[in-house]
């Protein structure tokens, strides 16, 4: 088995095609702004924030051997990411993303990540046939997963030998796929990372706070759960106990990515050594600078 990466990032990495606009949006808006293509996908946004921090990622995903496919893959090699184990359909297109944001948040956002979902387990076989490892001699680096994937691959990822060893965290893509972590959540070696509405679907009840939220789900059979809730406190709760912290104030210019960013940004200081508390505190800043505009997936 060749020298394996730092991180597995598993998921969707598909083009992103964000609208954004300075103004104040209401449903049937019309306004002048700026359209981008960029890659995207929750696994390429966690992967793209670790290079920033020089560390080793390989993505396991689907991708069209479509021209869109094609430049996506050379896009994430000139970022320096590992694709050799990415899994190339003939017969499934690239994978996109559509979001509309205004001065007022997200308005909208379609995900299409419909290939992804139907190369099911073939996006997997590098960590059962011995290249990355096997249910014999599992992968035992960090794995970051999101919920892009089906709930049915999700729930045989949970009792999957080839993870038994895994550092997995766990986020869902959207609070409209959270409930496909449900499998995952009991998991003894995972870390969860959801919103304050993803903590909601998941315990099928509201929350006022991101500390009520993360208690709850650790009451629930967590190991460790992050819960983010904008720009008001987040909250850890795992071993260690209840952790808060304050996000720093920005002006907000986009949101599409940030809870990817916050995510990356607590697995690099994770990987540093970084306190648990530190280890927020720095996932929060990466995320404050991202949507401020100071920094680029």
């Amino acid at each position: 088995m060749a020298s394996a990466p730092h991180v597995l990032c598993i998921g969707s990495v598909l083009w992103d095609i964000i609208g954004r606009s300075a103004s104040h949006m209401a449903e049937g808006a019309d306004v002048p702004g700026r359209i981008t293509r960029l890659p995207g996908g929750v696994a390429m946004n966690i992967a793209m924030t670790l290079r920033r921090f020089d560390i080793a990622t390989a993505l396991l995903t689907a991708i069209g051997r479509d021209p869109e496919g094609d430049e996506l893959v050379a896009a994430c090699a000139r970022m320096g990411m590992d694709t050799g184990y990415v899994y190339r359909s003939d017969d499934l297109p690239t994978d996109r993303y559509m979001a509309v944001e205004g001065a007022n948040g997200l308005i909208a956002a379609i995900a299409d990540a419909h290939s992804l979902e139907a190369a099911g387990d073939k996006i997997l076989r590098p960590l059962h046939d011995g290249r990355l490892g096997s249910a014999v001699a599992p992968f035992d680096g960090l794995v970051a997963l999101d919920g892009n994937l089906t709930e049915d691959l999700l729930t045989r990822i949970a009792d999957d030998p080839a993870f038994g060893r895994a550092d997995l965290r766990v986020a869902p893509a959207s609070p409209g796929k959270a409930e496909r972590l449900l499998p995952l959540l009991h998991h003894p070696r995972a870390t969860i990372y959801v919103n304050l509405e993803e903590a909601g679907l998941l315990c099928r009840t509201r929350f006022a706070t991101a500390s009520q939220a993360a208690r709850a789900l650790r009451d629930r059979g967590a190991a460790r759960v992050l819960v983010t809730d904008g720009g008001r406190p987040a909250a850890e709760a795992g071993s260690e106990g209840l952790l808060q912290a304050q996000p720093p104030k920005v002006m907000v210019t986009r949101v599409t990515g940030a809870g990817d960013t916050f995510m990356a940004g607590h697995i690099a200081a994770c990987l540093r050594g970084a306190r648990a508390q530190d280890a927020l505190d720095q996932a929060l800043r990466a995320a404050a600078d991202y949507v401020s505009g100071d920094t680029h997936l």
